[in-house]
């Protein structure tokens, strides 16, 4: 079976708006946690692969996806190419040194992990962020390949969830300390950051937004606040919609700047994130004038939305300057 690779794109679709604050929260509350108990914090090298069953996915996998990036390799004893792979994710896993965790899953018997993934054949390698799955690459792949793929999970995971990794000490015991990094200080902005996502928990849409515009204010290229106020606004401009009437005007009216705009927010909240920029980059190309400018801004704010690092932020902005110009 020939190597597929897989996009981030699981990471942006799914309540995206709260899921990067909250897995910050939930890595900080941890290692606040670890340091009140008096844990160790480091973690040896060899505690950085781990064997996982059904009975601990929860705490192995998604607990520890809120502090990093937890990489799943899905195999078999009888798989040969899982032979081959499985070394290789060890190694990199131990050189990325607790930027990133390997979970290792016997499919045998775990066959209800398996059905959950989807997974059609292994070796099959997922990763979960911040509680979120999302797929890597399935069937055998080569270690260039298997860098470029972590280096952007690690990206992700740090600019998007802000999953600063574990500590890892050459010197500690395997097993022997703390699963969490030493406790961090608490920001300027930790108080009114908590306010957005309390006032998202409770749907209050308008006092996230508020929150989020009182961080920049102070520090206008906050990276928290600048993601958390495009989302928020996003989901502000979608409650009430009619999906199926903002579908059918922007069927009627392709060249309707409103209409256009009305169905790549709902593109993109539905996870269709290409949909999203494609529609709006074919409607600056056949408007003009006002109608383009506000269909150009709409576009650079969900950019705002998926992350400027995004490979499809970076080939929907050529394409945007190929439209304007």
């Amino acid at each position: 079976m020939q190597p597929r690779n897989m996009s981030m794109s699981g990471v942006v679709d799914l309540a995206a708006v709260k899921a990067a604050q909250e897995a910050k929260a939930k890595a900080e509350q941890a290692r606040a946690e670890a340091a009140r108990q008096g844990g160790g914090g480091a973690i040896s090298p060899a505690d950085l692969v781990i064997d996982v069953d059904e009975a601990g996915f929860e705490r192995d996998v998604l607990q520890r996806s809120t502090e990093v990036p937890v990489v799943i390799d899905f195999w078999a004893e009888w798989c040969e190419p899982c032979k081959q792979l499985s070394p290789l994710l060890e190694r990199l896993t131990v050189e990325y040194n607790g930027r990133i965790l390997l979970a290792k899953i016997d499919v045998d018997a775990n066959q209800m992990l398996m059905q959950q993934f989807g997974i059609q054949g292994i070796p099959a390698v997922f990763a979960v962020v911040a509680g979120q799955a999302l797929p890597l690459f399935q069937g055998a792949a080569g270690e260039a390949q298997i860098r470029q793929t972590l280096d952007q999970l690690v990206q992700v995971g740090e600019q998007r969830f802000g999953l600063t990794g574990l500590d890892v000490d050459p010197d500690a015991e395997p097993g022997g300390g703390a699963q969490a990094a030493p406790a961090e200080a608490v920001g300027p902005y930790d108080a009114l950051l908590e306010a957005a996502v309390q006032a998202l928990d409770s749907g209050d849409l308008a006092g996230a937004v508020q929150a989020y515009k009182n961080v920049l204010a102070d520090d206008p290229t906050n990276p928290e606040a600048t993601l958390g106020l495009a989302q928020a606004e996003l989901l502000q401009r979608v409650r009430g919609l009619d999906p199926q009437q903002v579908r059918k005007d922007a069927a009627e009216k392709p060249g309707d700047a409103g209409a256009q705009i009305a169905a790549a927010d709902l593109d993109l909240v539905g996870g269709h994130v290409e949909d999203a920029f494609g529609r709006l980059i074919d409607t600056v190309a056949r408007t003009a004038g006002d109608d383009r400018n506000a269909v150009r801004v709409r576009l650079l704010e969900l950019f705002e939305v998926v992350g400027a690092d995004d490979p499809r932020v970076v080939a929907a902005r050529r394409a945007l300057a190929r439209a304007l110009f």
